[in-house]
């Protein structure tokens, strides 16, 4: 069966991250240090904020996806600069995320081709989740031994699902 998109291989989740900003919090922040925008967001971030009447909520939901891509690396804050990791949104408002400088080169040593990524924010709290996709390892899934029992019959997991051929999700706040 074809994916949606035309995409005929199997994918592998290779990290799932997620995170949440309390919006307030992260303007009192910006506001005591006004040059972190800079080192946190690239100019388009800035820019597509910029255009809001209130940018704190879109930049918070950026600053968590950013801090979302990195859990689902399995990396820790400072592993790679957070311009590193763009929020950038198609011709059609879905935000996908582009990787680049040592970002790009963990997520390339971890198997990564391909990123799902959800924002959404309120006045008060801003949510990303993202997940990281690669090829399907070769030969049969291995999730360990099924359950005893009665329920246990058939297989433990379907396997890994498949994926249409955008790298990114989600509605964009």
């Amino acid at each position: 069966m074809t994916a949606p998109g035309g995409d005929h291989g199997a994918r592998d989740v290779r990290g799932i991250g997620v995170d949440a900003v309390d919006v307030e919090r992260f303007r009192r922040v910006v506001e005591r240090r006004p040059g972190l925008l800079r080192r946190l967001f690239t100019e388009s971030e800035r820019a597509y904020a910029g255009r809001s009447r209130d940018p704190g909520p879109r930049l918070a939901a950026r600053f968590a996806a950013k801090e979302a891509v990195l859990k689902a690396l399995g990396v820790g804050v400072g592993a790679a600069r957070f311009r590193d990791v763009e929020v950038v949104r198609t011709e059609g408002g879905r935000p996908v995320l582009r990787l680049s400088g040592r970002a790009a080169s963990l997520a390339a040593d971890r198997g990564v081709r391909r990123w799902h990524v959800s924002m959404t924010h309120t006045d008060a709290l801003a949510v990303a989740s993202v997940v990281a996709e690669g090829p399907a390892p070769e030969g049969p899934a291995i999730d360990g031994p099924a359950p005893e029992g009665p329920a246990s019959e058939g297989p433990a997991s379907e396997g890994p699902a498949s994926g249409g051929p955008a790298i990114g999700s989600g509605a964009v706040p």
